[in-house]
């Protein structure tokens, strides 16, 4: 995400850095190329005149000119300036009589469906017993994508034929007050544009239900529309929040930026992928972080807590230690990876990741062709490569539409791996194998 606009202010940043002495002039020319960059982002122009405005005011001051790294004091106020712009964290309002109400609205196509299973899973794995509610009877198939949705995730759907939506979510309410429910999600309708019979329909359920959240569901791919957009709704429906789907296909990243300074709404989520748990709570100081190239090593993090097993994590470490880690372990390693979502998406949240050559840039399809080759291979091969002749090589690579050549190759970097580790283990203690670590790579 975000990739034109982090590459074209890396560039400004990595000229301010090579001078020892920052004048105002110079200032004044990176600032012009920060203006050209985030308008060509298609970041709303009154948001870009304001920030670059700050950022000038700030790095032509004895903040800067008294800096020993000027050039890194620029980035610095950059970085927090942005912070600004993006606003607060907010979390979702879950205080108050159960069950809570959560309303989701917006275009249709904005991503409102997968979006409310998406929020029915994160509640769900914090505790909450949750319901969704299809308030959407217009749409082909709609309703019965989100009774798909609940399916898989095992959260209840209501939908009654031939009620209208207002009435549905009063009992569905209802409903859910006698069984014991803590959050109602209602996924209502949405249209190709704004039009009066759906906000009619939207005020009507939101004075029905007086939902603790109303969500605005947004595209974020269509820039500074998704701007025009969130006003019009909030012109009739209280909007508490919105979240921004697509996120990981904006590589212009316009309507994350300019949304909340120019509307007041605050982000809320960001949806990632289309996965189910492809979904974050917004937080500006990380997404100002992948903005500026530094990466997001808490979210990466996370995501890795999320998705490795523990006591698979100790088991590996002990075959690492004794040298034993085999094609087994690594196919297992793999797949455990794919789970925290396309490589692209991890490798961005390491710093300095946008710096590397296009060709040097690992891609899924790498993943891939590696596990087909492992997965190709018999068990007694995986757990004892040294079986691996010639024969059995050419049929790895015609049972994983592979070269022989790209065989040999995996095969060649897997033993280098093993002999890495068997001289790490040598050493015993994680401190020294650590420090082995740092000098081996």
């Amino acid at each position: 995400m975000f990739e034109n606009l982090t590459q074209r202010l890396e560039d400004v940043f990595n000229g301010l850095r090579r001078r020892g002495k920052l004048s105002e002039s110079d200032v004044d020319a990176a600032m012009r190329e920060v203006r050209l960059a985030l308008l060509e982002a298609d970041v709303n122009y009154g948001v870009v005149k304001d920030f670059v405005g700050r950022v000038r005011e700030r790095a032509v001051g004895q903040e800067v000119s008294k800096a020993l790294n000027p050039g890194q004091q620029v980035v610095k106020i950059v970085h927090e300036e942005l912070i600004q712009t993006l606003g607060p964290a907010e979390r979702l309002n879950l205080s108050g009589p159960r069950p809570r109400t959560l309303m989701l609205v917006g275009l249709q196509g904005s991503g409102k469906t997968t979006a409310a299973g998406k929020l029915a899973r994160l509640l769900r794995s914090q505790g909450e017993r949750v319901m969704l509610v299809a308030c959407d009877p217009y749409r082909p198939a709609a309703v019965r994508q989100l009774e798909t949705l609940g399916e898989r995730l095992n959260v209840p759907v209501v939908y009654e034929p031939g009620v209208k939506p207002p009435d549905l979510a009063r009992r569905a309410v209802e409903q859910a007050q006698k069984g014991g429910y803590s959050v109602v999600i209602l996924d209502t309708a949405g249209r190709s544009q704004l039009d009066q019979a759906l906000m009619d329909e939207l005020r009507a359920i939101q004075s029905k239900v007086n939902p603790a959240e109303v969500l605005l569901v947004v595209d974020s791919m269509i820039g500074q529309e998704a701007v025009n957009i969130a006003k019009g709704f909030r012109e009739v429906v209280p909007l508490t929040g919105l979240f921004l789907t697509k996120i990981e296909g904006d590589a212009r990243g316009g309507a994350a930026i300019s949304i909340r300074s120019v509307t007041g709404v605050p982000i809320k989520f960001l949806g990632t992928g289309e996965a189910l748990d492809a979904i974050e709570a917004y937080d500006p100081q990380r997404l100002a972080g992948r903005i500026l190239g530094m990466g997001d090593i808490v979210t990466l993090v996370e995501k890795a807590q999320q998705t490795f097993d523990q006591a698979k994590a100790v088991k590996l470490e002990q075959k690492l230690r004794k040298a034993q880690f085999t094609f087994e372990d690594f196919l297992d390693q793999l797949q455990e990876v794919k789970k925290m979502g396309p490589l692209s998406q991890v490798m961005g949240m390491l710093p300095g990741m946008n710096k590397l050559p296009q060709n040097a840039q690992v891609d899924d399809k790498e993943l891939v062709r590696i596990e087909a080759i492992i997965q190709s291979m018999t068990k007694q091969e995986r757990v004892n490569p040294s079986l691996l002749n010639g024969s059995r090589r050419r049929r790895i690579a015609m049972g994983s539409g592979t070269s022989v050549q790209e065989v040999n190759k995996l095969i060649k970097q897997f033993e280098q791996m093993q002999k890495m580790m068997k001289s790490l283990g040598k050493g015993g203690g994680k401190f020294k194998m650590a420090q082995r670590m740092r000098t081996a790579f």
